[in-house]
């Protein structure tokens, strides 16, 4: 799994450009537009919290906790539709944006907790965390089914019979690389190029092979509903263009300074800005070498 350094390295330098360009609760994963190219990235990502809220059935007074909350989109959706939340994040950064807003949120690892540790909980939420959870050496090593049997294992301890896991995650899709093949001496347009410069992105993380392998995974669940969000990854990712995040870090001279230092002296930061400014991950949804899933479990 990606290590609380290899996070912090990846989501903290994004931190204040996340912030500038998207308001302090930054929601940097698919949003919802279910075929409506009307709606603007607000509504998408508003209707993205009101169907979780939903499929996962809660109610004012219930308690959700969100594994990978990131900058507390998710926490602050439950918060104002009366559901009690708390996130865990890797990222000090992202758990103190959640704490500036008034969310709970720490910094902890899945991997190091326990049912009581933060109290009895009405349902989980896992959203763009779960791509995470195995690095390429483990999954080189044969230790990635059981890496999701253990997410799995931890929820079920934590949900009553009967209550829901959401899980949002990308997924590989049918044009899908190996991880062998995978260089930065591709050619630059190649596929193999592209996932070589999105694994210098998000160091330590390798995708689940699709949605089979996740419902293989999920002892002690059974499978609600799951939903390709492929096409509204694009949407969002496009529309995540449109506000030109690196334009608004240019206004900041202190931001600015900063991330101009950082680039001449990194090999990955410089890789870490050409994957961003090339798209990749866009490229590789519309290329189908990456599905998405939305997916809801309940426990046995």
């Amino acid at each position: 799994m990606a290590s609380q350094r290899e996070i912090q390295r990846t989501y903290d330098f994004m931190d204040r450009v996340i912030r500038l360009s998207l308001g302090e609760s930054p929601d940097i994963t698919c949003a919802l537009y279910d075929g409506d190219d009307s709606l603007t990235l607000e509504q998408a990502q508003r209707a993205k919290h009101a169907y979780v809220l939903e499929a996962l059935r809660l109610r004012p007074g219930m308690r959700l906790l969100d594994i990978g909350s990131g900058w507390g989109p998710m926490l602050r959706a439950a918060r104002d539709a009366g559901v009690n939340a708390v996130g865990i994040t890797l990222s000090p950064r992202q758990a103190a944006a959640c704490r500036r807003q008034g969310l709970e949120a720490d910094v902890r690892d899945w991997k190091g907790l326990s049912p009581g540790d933060l109290g009895a909980v009405d349902a989980v939420a896992s959203i763009g965390a779960f791509e995470h959870f195995c690095s390429p050496e483990e999954l080189m090593s044969g230790e990635q089914d059981a890496i999701y049997r253990r997410f799995f294992g931890l929820c079920r301890r934590l949900l009553p019979a009967g209550g829901r896991l959401y899980l949002q995650t990308m997924v590989w899709g049918r044009n899908a690389v190996p991880y062998e093949a995978l260089t930065l001496n591709a050619p630059k347009d190649s596929d193999e190029y592209l996932l070589a410069l999105l694994e210098k992105l998000y160091p330590g993380s390798w995708l689940p092979e699709g949605a089979d392998q996740i419902v293989r995974d999920a002892e002690g669940f059974r499978l609600v509903s799951a939903n390709s969000g492929r096409r509204d990854y694009i949407a969002t990712m496009k529309e995540w263009g449109r506000r030109n995040m690196r334009r608004r870090a240019l206004r900041n001279p202190a931001l600015l300074l900063r991330l101009s230092a950082r680039y001449a002296v990194s090999r990955n930061f410089r890789y870490q800005v050409e994957c961003l400014a090339r798209a990749c991950n866009r490229t590789c949804f519309e290329r189908e070498i990456m599905d998405h899933q939305r997916m809801v479990f309940e426990a046995l």
